[in-house]
């Protein structure tokens, strides 16, 4: 059970994150509240637009943490950046992350984030993708592989993180910080609420 020490929770209901990834963690923590983490093994193999494609893995995730419960409000998300329409996943070795951050250089790309929410003893959900814009400016090779040296870029949708080494790439972006950290904390928030009021 994780909680955010620095509130004092009034939370009156049960909450599973099926998420691993220690960045969604820390900012449902900062949210103020109290959760399990149930790690999904579900088939990420999905084409198609980038929208689409993290609904339904969000959906995916949540509905097999759901399926292993008969109570508690799951949240599931799945974060995917796409350039011209064609989705950037995490890259497969360096050259791959190179090959990433070279074709976001200079350009404006789009960061989805699918979120999806059930309630395990209602079986009622709700699925959203939130979509953030971001600018890149133009990055040097020698940028890009000092980037990639530090093994950031491995395990991060289209090979960055803006909220690390990567932060000094972003010109501007538009819409949600945290959703392309991979978690639109604002929509969460306020689809949280739609399920426990």
């Amino acid at each position: 059970m994780i909680s955010n020490a620095n509130e004092k929770s009034t939370q009156s209901f049960r909450l599973i994150l099926a998420s691993g990834s220690p960045r969604r963690r820390e900012l449902l923590a900062q949210m103020g509240y109290t959760f399990e983490i149930q790690v999904p093994d579900v088939d990420e193999n999905v084409t198609g637009h980038a929208r689409d494609v993290v609904a339904i893995l969000s959906r995916r995730k949540a509905e097999a943490v759901a399926s292993t419960r008969t109570e508690g409000i799951i949240i599931a998300s799945d974060t995917l950046v796409s350039l011209d329409g064609a989705a950037l996943g995490k890259p497969r070795d360096a050259a791959d992350a190179h090959r990433m951050l070279a074709a976001l250089s200079g350009r404006t790309h789009e960061v989805f984030t699918g979120v999806t929410i059930i309630d395990a003893a209602s079986g009622r959900s709700e699925t959203r993708a939130v979509r953030t814009g971001v600018r890149f400016r133009e990055l040097s090779d020698q940028e890009i592989d000092r980037y990639i040296a530090t093994g950031e870029p491995m395990d991060k949708a289209g090979a960055y993180a803006i909220q690390g080494g990567a932060h000094g790439f972003v010109e501007g972006f538009d819409g949600s910080y945290e959703n392309v950290i991979g978690f639109p904390v604002d929509d969460i928030r306020e689809m949280l609420k739609d399920f426990t009021c």
